[in-house]
């Protein structure tokens, strides 16, 4: 049961990886700041902002946004720290709200990692404040809880910073808000709304983005149309806010009236894989709210006819006879324009992204490029880890044959299920079990390769479970090449021998990191992350296994184990809702295109498509073979 927290309240935390959901009725920034055991906040490096979103155990937006999900790690946070607290500021831009007293009460909820509420608690009574410490969590005698505070500040975020006790409190507010300035300048304005006369009693076009009985779908306040369009692809738009020297780039001149030509690399970031990393989202955001305004217009349209042919029907002068044909036939050609200016602006939009991603794609880096991207052909093994992943691509209807990448943040924070259940195939005939088996062994194993290759020698290995070796196939790549340096274990016994060992390995790192003595580890521990790549579960698994198989999902991505399971949920039936959190914990993926991800921004649903390697490739050979031969030099 969720707990209705008031000012004041505490609440016991029984859990210790958690999200904190923020909503406002405006775009806010969120931050957290680490105190010790007096709340003291020793520097900038303790306070988690949109500049500077990931610290050890916490991690915020880096963004102003109307809604915010705050991922929290109690085990991870370092020892000094006892108190997290969750602030909310506004962005200082021109026209936007000076006070929360002007917004909805902002509301806050702790979840699980399953979505469930453990508390919440609405910030009411806030005036003159600018920014507010919505919660707090803190340790005592060794449990978390946490405590609803909604304190306010009008003297803004640098003197709530100040009231924790933060040197140079001005110097970081004015760092955090510049950050938050140059995200907002990749916020997407609205086309012009439709310029469509209105028919006497007929409602007045609303602005392009805007549904009917709803607000702006970025979050923002009403009063003009919201601006879908990238900042750096507006026609005539200001220059994009000066970046770090190493991040500085500026696109081609384009003619007058024209969208300037597209350049890899146009985002914030210090290295040139950061803002590609960057670009890559941008492009994301940027398609979907694109296609929420054409969504919202056509729905306007829609809604607008239906309205107007009502009329006509309850007017018994005018339902019959050419009145009622002519009236009918103006109502048709106002939804037929309207619908026509908002795919119109849509179109222009998507073929800017187009132009877009045939730059940026070419120039991504080996971490994040497709299986035929020619940089895979003059690979060597690298020596730094990549910052992300590319796990496949997504596009949505109204603007195929474009897609983004789906790129995640090393290393990864949830384990990955390949879903081998059943499937449609063309023309929507559904695959057999067997076909989808294999297409998911497919898939793993490409992800499996693509993440041993994109880390230096010795930094990441593969083991891999096939308790009936029907995966002996899909694992040549891998085994034929000596990529892995244990063979596929089967049976009963593979199972158990492998879980044991790295359930042991997650509970000597945690004891060792938990009491300040990662160093103490034994000579001869293996510091590689592990990817356990597992085929075919429940297959094998007794109930010990499970409940190992849970622990590592849960506990092992923080200490570098990370799991890759190929299975059909339908083969897990008989264990009933005990796996529910396994499923919950793990991002599903499939091994044929479908649609089951959203966005985090308008919540489409997106068609996800695997990143597969092109039939009759041997790229992943040649990879794996440069991989092994890394290796064996190395030692």
């Amino acid at each position: 049961m969720t707990a209705e927290l008031v000012r004041g309240q505490n609440h016991p935390l029984s859990q210790v990886r958690l999200e904190i959901r923020i909503s406002a009725g405006s775009p806010v920034l969120a931050g957290a700041t680490l105190g010790d055991e007096q709340g003291t906040v020793h520097g900038a490096e303790w306070v988690a902002h949109p500049g500077a979103p990931t610290l050890p155990g916490i991690e915020v937006s880096p963004q102003a946004a109307a809604d915010h999900r705050l991922a929290v790690d109690l085990a991870a946070l370092p020892e000094a720290v006892h108190r997290v607290t969750v602030l909310l500021a506004l962005p200082e831009r021109p026209g936007g709200p000076l006070r929360f007293g002007s917004l909805t009460a902002p509301r806050a909820a702790v979840t699980g990692l399953d979505g469930a509420e453990i508390a919440r608690f609405v910030l009411t009574g806030l005036d003159a404040e600018s920014a507010v410490v919505a919660l707090e969590l803190y340790r005592r005698q060794g449990a978390w809880k946490v405590r609803a505070v909604g304190q306010g500040y009008a003297g803004g975020l640098a003197a709530l910073l100040a009231d924790q006790g933060l040197p140079s409190a001005a110097a970081l507010a004015a760092d955090v808000h510049a950050a938050v300035a140059r995200s907002l300048a990749r916020a997407v304005p609205a086309p012009p709304p439709p310029a469509a006369a209105s028919a006497p009693g007929s409602p007045e076009p609303r602005p392009a983005g805007e549904a009917a009985g709803h607000g702006p779908a970025d979050g923002r306040p009403t009063g003009g149309p919201i601006d879908y369009t990238h900042p750096g692809r507006r026609p005539g738009a200001a220059p994009p806010p000066a970046r770090p020297p190493a991040a500085s780039s500026a696109a081609p001149a384009a003619p007058d009236g024209q969208p300037p030509r597209p350049v890899a690399g146009d985002a914030v970031g210090w290295s040139m894989e950061e803002r590609l990393y960057n670009q890559v989202w941008g492009m994301f955001e940027d398609l979907a709210r694109t296609t929420a305004a054409y969504r919202s217009a056509v729905d306007f349209a829609e809604s607008r006819l239906e309205k107007e042919l009502d009329q006509v029907l309850a007017d018994p002068r005018a339902r019959l006879g050419a009145a009622g044909d002519a009236a009918r036939e103006a109502a048709q050609a106002r939804h037929t324009q309207l619908v026509d200016q908002a795919r119109a602006a849509l179109d222009r939009d998507v073929a800017q992204l187009a132009a877009e991603s045939e730059v940026v794609e070419p120039a991504l880096p080996v971490a994040c490029a497709r299986w035929d991207n020619p940089v895979w052909h003059g690979y060597r093994v690298p020596a730094e880890p990549p910052m992300a992943l590319r796990l496949g691509d997504l596009h949505l209807p109204e603007s195929a044959p474009l897609s983004i990448p789906l790129l995640v943040r090393l290393p990864l924070e949830r384990g990955l299920w390949i879903d081998s259940g059943p499937a449609p195939g063309p023309d929507d005939v559904f695959l057999d079990s067997a076909e989808t088996r294999r297409l998911a062994m497919d898939t793993a194993v490409a992800l499996a390769v693509r993440l041993l290759a994109v880390h230096p020698v010795g930094e990441f290995d593969v083991q891999i479970l096939d308790p009936a070796g029907t995966g002996a196939q899909a694992l040549l790549p891998l085994t034929r090449t000596g990529a892995v340096t244990v063979p596929p274990l089967t049976g009963a016994a593979g199972v158990a021998d492998t879980l044991g060992r790295l359930t042991r390995r997650v509970d000597l790192v945690q004891m060792a990191l938990r009491g300040g003595a990662a160093e103490s580890l034994p000579p001869d521990f293996d510091a590689a992350q592990q990817l356990l790549l597992v085929n075919d579960f429940p297959h094998g698994f007794d109930d010990r296994a499970v409940t190992q198989l849970r622990y590592l999902a849960d506990e092992g991505p923080a200490v570098g184990v990370h799991l890759l399971m190929v299975a059909d949920r339908e083969d897990a039936a008989a264990y009933g809702p005990l796996l529910d959190p396994l499923w919950r914990s793990l991002m599903r993926l499939t091994p044929v295109p479908d649609d089951h991800l959203a966005d985090p921004w308008v919540g489409h649903t997106w068609t996800y498509e695997p990143s597969l390697v092109p039939a009759g490739s041997g790229i992943l050979q040649q990879v794996l073979t440069e991989v092994t031969a890394a290796r064996t030099k190395r030692k």
